[in-house]
C-alpha cells in the first residue's frame, strides 16, 4: 500500500487524545447514604461494570474513527501493475481494404470496427488512427468522429509493413501500444514478425461468417470477325459448393446480353458476341458477398484503320499487302528512291524491308519515330552493311549485328508468353512445321527473343515497339513467308501500335496508353468519369509524341468505372478502370498470430490497458468506514447502558 499524502499520517499522534480522556476521568463520585444499603450496593456494582464496557467500546470506536479519517485524507492506493507504461502512445491500425466488406456477426466487418471505436475509446484518450489510405495523428474520438463514420473501403491492400514504417518514423521518448485490426486477407505472413519487439502489440483478427464469394476477374477478345467481337468474361467461384449466378453485360446502362453461369469448376469463362462497334460498359453479377468485384468495367474503341508504311522493293513486299488488308489497315509500300519523308510522321507502323543501305536522313527520322512511341519492323537485307546497322541501332536499342552466316537454320522456338502470341495458340505447340532460312545474321541483344533458331539464337527480337529480324524474309532466303507463323506475327506487330481492343486497366498499377491527339502549346488532356454528376476530372502524366500523346496512369483514378479522355470538351477515347481482384478469396488468411496478444474486441484491450495502468485507490473505502464507525458510536451511546 502507498499513500498520495503520507505526511497526513503524522496526525495519528492524535489517537493519544481519546486514550487520555478515557483513562483520566476528572469527575468524582459523591457518597449518598440510604437506609437500605444492601440493595443499593448491588445496584452500584452492576452499574459501574456496564459503564466500564461502554467506555471501552466508545474508546475503540473513536480510535477507529480517527484512524480511518486520517487514512482517508492520506489517500492510500495500490500501485498499478503496468505503471511504467501509463504514458505509452496508442496507435490503432485498421484494415479498410475491400475484403472488410464481408459480413460478420453484426454486419460488415469495417463498419462494426468503427462503431466499436466510437463506443469504447475514452473521449479524453489520445491515439493515432492509421488505415490503408488515411492517417489521423495524435487525435481523439470527438475530433475525428465524422471521419470514423464515413471511412470508405480502399482499393489499396492493407500493407502492415508500410503502416508500421510510418509509426517507426515517428520519433518519440514514449513507448508505443500497437492495436492491429484486420482480417489478414492476402497479408504478408512475415509482416508481424518484423514488428519492433519494444512495441506492446495487440491483434484483433476478424473473420467473415460466410466466406463464399464470386468475382469477375478479367475480360478479353477471343476472336474478331468483320462485324462482331467474341468477348470472354472470366469468373472465379471461391465457394466449395457448385452454384449458378446470372451475369449481365451492359453498354452504358443498357442491358444488351445476359447469361446464367454454372460453376462446375472454380473458374469459368463465359463468351458473348458483341457488335463490332464502340463499347463503354461493364459486366455485372450479384452474389450477396463482397461487392467490389461484382462489376468489371471495360471499353472497346471504335475500330480504326492502322496506317502502315513499308519501305522497300515492291516484289519483296507482296506478302505484306496480303496481311495488311484494306478492311483494317491503310497499307502503302514505297521504294526508297520515291519516299516522301512527310508521310512518315502520319504512320503508326513503319516497315524497313530489306534495304541494302539506310540513308542517314532516314536513320534520324526513324530514331525520332521510335522515341515518339512509333512502331518499327526491321527486316535486314543480305547486302546490309553491318557497321551501318549497328551505328543506327545504338540510338534505338541494345541490338548488335554480326556478319552474315551462310548456314541453313530452323526457327524452332516460340515465346508463347509474349504479347504477340497471346491467345494465338490454344497450347504450347511442339510438333510445329518449323520454317527455315538459308542466310542469317548473328544478333546480340539484351531483349528477350520472340522467335529463336534451333541453337537458341534470336530470329525475332522486340525492344518496346521496335521489332528486329535476324534474316531476310524473301522466298529465295527461306520459307518463312509460307509458314503459318507469318500472319499472326506481322498482324500482331502492327496491332501492337495501340490498336482498338479492350481497355480494362487495374487501379494502382502503372498503365500506359497512346492516344491520337495533336496538342497545342501548354494544352493537356484530361480524364473524366462517364455519367458522373461530380467533378471527377484528373490529369494523368502525359508525353507528346508527334500527333500522339502517351498517357501514364498509376494511382489515379481511385474509383473504378468507365472514363473518357478529353481534349478540351471533345472526347477522344473511352477507357475503363477496375479494382485489383487481390482480396476476393476470403479463405486467404494465413498469418500466424500465436506469438501475439490476441483479443476479441477493442473494448477488452482498452479495459486491460486501463486496469493495468490505473492505481487502485482505496481512500473512499476508509471514508465509508469512518461513516459506519460514527453510526456505530451513536448506537453504542443509545443502546449500551
Amino acid at each position: 500500500m502507498q499513500f498520495k499524502n503520507p505526511e497526513i499520517l503524522y496526525f495519528l499522534f492524535l489517537l493519544l487524545i481519546p486514550i487520555l480522556v478515557h483513562l483520566f476521568q476528572l469527575r468524582r463520585f459523591k457518597k449518598e447514604y440510604f437506609t437500605n444499603v444492601q440493595f443499593l450496593k448491588e445496584l452500584s456494582l452492576q452499574t459501574r461494570k456496564s459503564s466500564q464496557i461502554k467506555k471501552w467500546l466508545l474508546l475503540a470506536t473513536r480510535l477507529l474513527i480517527l484512524t480511518a479519517l486520517i487514512f482517508a485524507f492520506a489517500q492510500p492506493f495500490f500501485a498499478a501493475k503496468d505503471e511504467n507504461a501509463s504514458t505509452n502512445e496508442t496507435y490503432i491500425l485498421v484494415d479498410n481494404s475491400f475484403s472488410m466488406q464481408a459480413q460478420g456477426q453484426n454486419g460488415p466487418l469495417l463498419k462494426r470496427v468503427m462503431e466499436d471505436l466510437q463506443q469504447h475509446l475514452p473521449e479524453n484518450q489520445n491515439f493515432s488512427l492509421l488505415t490503408s489510405t488515411e492517417n489521423y495523428w495524435e487525435t481523439d474520438v470527438k475530433s475525428i468522429q465524422k471521419e470514423i463514420q464515413n471511412l470508405e473501403y480502399s482499393a489499396s491492400e492493407f500493407s502492415l509493413n508500410q503502416v508500421l514504417s510510418q509509426i517507426k518514423s515517428k520519433k518519440s521518448p514514449f513507448q508505443k501500444d500497437i492495436i492491429i485490426i484486420s482480417d489478414f486477407i492476402n497479408a504478408d505472413a512475415n509482416a508481424l514478425d518484423k514488428i519492433n519487439s519494444a512495441f506492446n502489440t495487440f491483434v484483433i483478427p476478424l473473420q467473415a461468417e460466410k466466406k463464399a464469394n464470386i468475382s469477375i476477374d478479367s475480360v478479353f477478345i477471343k476472336e474478331t470477325t468483320d462485324k462482331f467481337y467474341e468477348v470472354g468474361i472470366q469468373l472465379t467461384n471461391y465457394a466449395t459448393e457448385k452454384t449458378e449466378i446470372p451475369l449481365g453485360i451492359y453498354n452504358e446502362s443498357k442491358l444488351i446480353a445476359k447469361s446464367v453461369v454454372k460453376f462446375e469448376t472454380a473458374k469459368k469463362v463465359v463468351f458473348f458476341t458483341l457488335p463490332k462497334l464502340a463499347f463503354n460498359g461493364f459486366a455485372s453479377i450479384d452474389d450477396n458477398a463482397l461487392t467490389y468485384d461484382n462489376q468489371l468495367y471495360f471499353s472497346i474503341s471504335e475500330p480504326k484503320k492502322i496506317n502502315v508504311l513499308s519501305i522497300g522493293a515492291t516484289d519483296k513486299s507482296t506478302f505484306l499487302s496480303k496481311i495488311y488488308t484494306e478492311s483494317e489497315f491503310n497499307y502503302v509500300n514505297v521504294e526508297l528512291t520515291a519516299l516522301n519523308y512527310n508521310l512518315l510522321e502520319k504512320q503508326e507502323v513503319i516497315i524497313v524491308n530489306e534495304l541494302s543501305s539506310i540513308p542517314q536522313s532516314l536513320q534520324t527520322t526513324l530514331t525520332d519515330f521510335a522515341k515518339k512511341d512509333g512502331n518499327i519492323i526491321f527486316i535486314p537485307s543480305a547486302a546490309s552493311n553491318v557497321e551501318e546497322l549497328n551505328n543506327w541501332f545504338r540510338s534505338v536499342g541494345t541490338i548488335h549485328y554480326s556478319k552474315i552466316e551462310n548456314t541453313k537454320k530452323l526457327i524452332t522456338k516460340i515465346s508463347f508468353s509474349h504479347p504477340l502470341f497471346k491467345n494465338v495458340f490454344e497450347k504450347n505447340v511442339t510438333n510445329f512445321q518449323f520454317p527455315s532460312v538459308n542466310n542469317y545474321f548473328r544478333v546480340n541483344t539484351t531483349a528477350a527473343p520472340v522467335l529463336r533458331f534451333e541453337d537458341e539464337a534470336p530470329f525475332l527480337s522486340a525492344i518496346g515497339k521496335v521489332f528486329v529480324f535476324a534474316a531476310p524474309l524473301n522466298k529465295e532466303n527461306g520459307n518463312f513467308q509460307n509458314s503459318p507463323l507469318i500472319v499472326p506475327t506481322f498482324y500482331n506487330m502492327a496491332q501492337n501500335s495501340n490498336r482498338s481492343g479492350i481497355s480494362a486497366m487495374q487501379i494502382g498499377f502503372e498503365n500506359a496508353l497512346t492516344v491520337d491527339a495533336k496538342l497545342q502549346k501548354e494544352e493537356i488532356l484530361k480524364v473524366r468519369k462517364s455519367n458522373s454528376s461530380e467533378a471527377t476530372d484528373f490529369v494523368p502524366s502525359q508525353q507528346i509524341k508527334n500527333n500522339k500523346v502517351l498517357l501514364t496512369f498509376d494511382n489515379a483514378p481511385s474509383e473504378s468505372g468507365n472514363y473518357g479522355i478529353y481534349q478540351n470538351e471533345k472526347i477522344l477515347q473511352n477507357i475503363s478502370f477496375n479494382y485489383p481482384r487481390t482480396e476476393s478469396n476470403l479463405n486467404d488468411a494465413v498469418v500466424n498470430l500465436s506469438n501475439y496478444n490476441v483479443a476479441t474486441s477493442i473494448e477488452s484491450i482498452i479495459d486491460t490497458l486501463q486496469t493495468n495502468r490505473t492505481n487502485n485507490e482505496i481512500w473512499k473505502w476508509f471514508a465509508v468506514l469512518t461513516l459506519l464507525l460514527l453510526i456505530t458510536e451513536l448506537f453504542i451511546q443509545k443502546f449500551v447502558k
